[in-house]
């Protein structure tokens, strides 16, 4: 069955289409138009692009090499207690020996049965988020390498610089160091808690969305995954379509040094993402001026089965429909892992 047949017999398709329809009379002060021209239908049959023929060779190598690394987990319980859970600092040894610093939450009270682990947008983080009830799970927020909690000297904190970092090398381009740095985290995961395995989900948001979909056709220990306004999606798309978001700082590199394009053919989410088995809700936006929302539904369209579909009237940019779409979202996102 087609994409555009199975979302279409959606119950929620025709409120998708309303959402889409909106975005199209967004006020707004861009020079460009961050639905670009793009109806629902059209978005429902963005493809990903031709992938290179060792790409699956190079990200299975990519992870084998990742489950080598001793990850030396450590739990700092901050004596913090909001709601359900108490807050503990989060550390753990990513690939190069690079050290991944964030939060987890864990249940006051209660047998831990699930694990999450939740990826951040290219602002990095600065707290755990509170908003997640799932019962019986830790919950786990690692900052990506350079970001957040897990800055480092070496690494530009700014989007516009750290996309950019060791993009001449497909080896080491820090793209690909952040997909590590989620793998090496599920290892660290089920290493303090082994009860877990067959029961982790995945969580990831703008960069999260994007680094979870490359990241999750090669790792089988993460069962379901949820991911919204996913970027690196149709790369080649993307080093077109005007953007305030990274992209724009890879299409102003892109214009001296062509080669780029060889590089990122290895970090298309969207070429990944035609490789997931697993179960995923994908929440994409028909407006969006940071993440090109093409890329985000070549994303989408390019996962084989198990997926679901919603559709925010805008991404990156505030509307009025906001506050009540990610209520929504936030209930979806639940039902999503109760299966867990």
């Amino acid at each position: 069955m087609s994409i555009e047949v199975s979302i279409a017999e959606s119950p929620d398709f025709k409120v998708f289409q309303q959402r889409a329809e909106l975005a199209q009379k967004l006020r707004h002060a861009f020079a460009f138009d961050p639905t670009y021209g793009f109806t629902l239908n059209d978005l429902l049959k963005v493809q990903a692009p031709e992938e290179p023929p060792d790409f699956q060779d190079f990200w299975t190598r990519k992870f084998t090499e990742s489950l080598r690394q001793c990850t030396q987990p450590k739990l700092i319980d901050t004596g913090v207690v909001n709601g359900p859970w108490r807050i503990h600092e989060w550390s753990h040894v990513s690939t190069g020996g690079f050290l991944i610093r964030g939060w987890a939450l864990l249940p006051y009270a209660g047998v831990i049965r699930r694990a999450f682990v939740v990826g951040h947008g290219y602002g990095g983080r600065t707290a755990p988020d509170l908003d997640f009830t799932f019962q019986d799970s830790v919950i786990v927020f690692p900052c990506s390498r350079g970001l957040g909690r897990s800055s480092d000297a070496r690494i530009s904190a700014d989007s516009r610089w750290h996309v950019l970092h060791d993009i001449h090398s497909r080896d080491n381009y820090i793209i690909g160091k952040c997909v590590e740095d989620l793998w090496t985290c599920v290892t660290a995961v089920l290493e303090l808690f082994p009860d877990v395995d067959g029961h982790i989900g995945y969580l990831g948001t703008s960069f999260g969305g994007g680094i979870g979909a490359i990241a999750l056709p090669w790792d089988k220990r993460i069962h379901r995954a949820n991911l919204i306004v996913p970027t690196f999606g149709n790369q080649p798309l993307r080093l077109r379509l005007p953007t305030t978001g990274s992209a724009a700082s890879l299409q102003g590199f892109y214009a001296n040094n062509p080669a780029t394009s060889g590089v990122l053919a290895y970090y298309d989410a969207a070429v990944a993402a035609q490789r997931i088995q697993v179960p995923v809700l994908c929440a994409c936006a028909a407006f969006d001026p940071v993440v090109a929302p093409p890329g985000q539904f070549a994303i989408l369209n390019s996962i084989p089965s198990n997926k679901e579909l919603f559709v925010l009237t805008a991404g990156h940019h505030p509307c009025r429909a906001e506050i009540i779409e990610s209520q929504e979202l936030l209930q979806k996102i639940h039902h999503f892992f109760s299966a867990l």
